[in-house]
C-alpha cells in the first residue's frame, strides 16, 4: 500500500486513514493525512 500524498509504503495498520469517495486510504503521518484531508483530489490525480 502507498501513501498517496508522499509516495512511501505503508501496511493498512496505520492509524492514519480516510475516507473518500466510498475507499480508505492509508498514510505514513499526520501530516500526510491532513494534506489529503484539504485537497484529496490533488494527490488522486497524480495516479
Amino acid at each position: 500500500m502507498i501513501d498517496p500524498v508522499c509516495n512511501m509504503e505503508i501496511n493498512e495498520k496505520s492509524e492514519f486513514k480516510s475516507n473518500y469517495g466510498g475507499k480508505v486510504y492509508f498514510f505514513c503521518s499526520a501530516s500526510c493525512k491532513q494534506s489529503f484531508d484539504k485537497k484529496p483530489d490533488k494527490y488522486l490525480k497524480r495516479k
